[in-house]
Order: structure tokens, then C-alpha cells, then sequence
């Protein structure tokens, strides 16, 4: 299907434009330029994101995934509680996942000051928030399929003993 192999495109590279996607596709840039805009009005495509590094620009972020441990809301299940945290600005991205906890929640701040206050101060007080496990983020090797640091051109030093 044309739709899905233009999708699969700029989902690698939004950059690409309708004209290299077409030859890429074998379709006309006029036939992708449309299906692109229909998707968009449809919400299939939700959003064009850029991957930065931070770092590079002197802008450090700290970053956390915090396993939440829920207990479920008659009728609501847990969609209420979900929806309450994903409102908070520090929540980047929060998922419902099996296992030991309900919910992980993947947060960017200033410092680890801002998310042990965001940890304490608003997601523990939520009712139905039962406990948290936090786990600091120290390297970004890969996100969103794009090596960011170990690739091949990294060599580590050799330790000697």
C-alpha cells in the first residue's frame, strides 16, 4: 500500500521531501504531497519530530523512567490516573505496561533535583499512585532507531591491569 510506504519514509526521515519520497515510491510527488496532507487531517500522522543533541548545544536535560505502581479506579480502570500524569509538562511519554508495575513514565528535567521534586511532590500525591521506582538515565546510546553514541566510530581506551 502506497500510504504505508510513505509513512514508513518519513517515520526513518521527515525530511524527505514529497519529490524524494516519490522516487523513492515509485509514486507522483502530486499523489504524495496529497496522501501526506489527507494524513495529517486524518491523525495518522501526528506530529513531525526532531531528534537533538542537547549536549552539543550546552543544554544538558536529565532524564528518568519512572516505574509507577498503581491501584485501578472502578469503571476508569487506568485511565484516569494515567491521563492525570500525562498532563504534568515533566511527563514526556507515559505508557501502560505489564509486569511488577502499571505505568512507565519517561521524564526530562533541569536536574535530578526537579525530578525527585516531580516524583515526590506530584506523582506520590496521586491518588491511587501506590509506589514508584526511579531509574536515572546516563546514556543515550539509541532513541528512535538512530545511533547517538558507541557506534563505530567510538573506540574505547584500553584499560590495563
Amino acid at each position: 500500500m502506497l500510504l504505508k510506504e510513505i509513512l514508513r519514509i518519513l517515520e526513518g526521515d521527515a525530511r524527505q521531501t514529497p519529490k524524494q519520497i516519490a522516487a523513492m515510491s515509485g509514486a507522483t510527488a502530486d499523489e504524495v504531497t496529497r496522501l501526506i496532507r489527507q494524513a495529517e487531517e486524518d491523525g495518522t500522522i501526528i506530529k513531525y519530530r526532531t531528534l537533538i543533541d542537547w549536549e552539543k548545544v550546552g543544554d544538558e536535560h536529565v532524564w528518568a523512567l519512572i516505574e509507577v505502581k498503581v491501584t485501578p479506579q472502578r469503571t476508569v480502570g487506568f485511565d484516569a490516573i494515567a491521563e492525570r500524569i500525562y498532563r504534568f509538562d515533566e511527563a514526556r511519554t507515559v505508557y501502560l505496561v505489564s509486569g511488577a508495575y502499571e505505568l512507565a513514565v519517561l521524564v526530562s528535567a533541569r536536574n535530578m533535583r526537579e525530578v525527585a521534586d516531580f516524583v515526590t511532590q506530584k506523582l506520590a500525591a496521586i491518588e491511587g499512585v501506590a509506589g514508584t521506582t526511579s531509574h536515572f538515565l546516563l546514556k543515550r546510546y539509541k532513541e528512535d532507531g538512530v545511533i547517538l553514541a558507541g557506534g563505530a566510530g567510538e573506540s574505547r581506551q584500553a584499560v590495563v591491569l
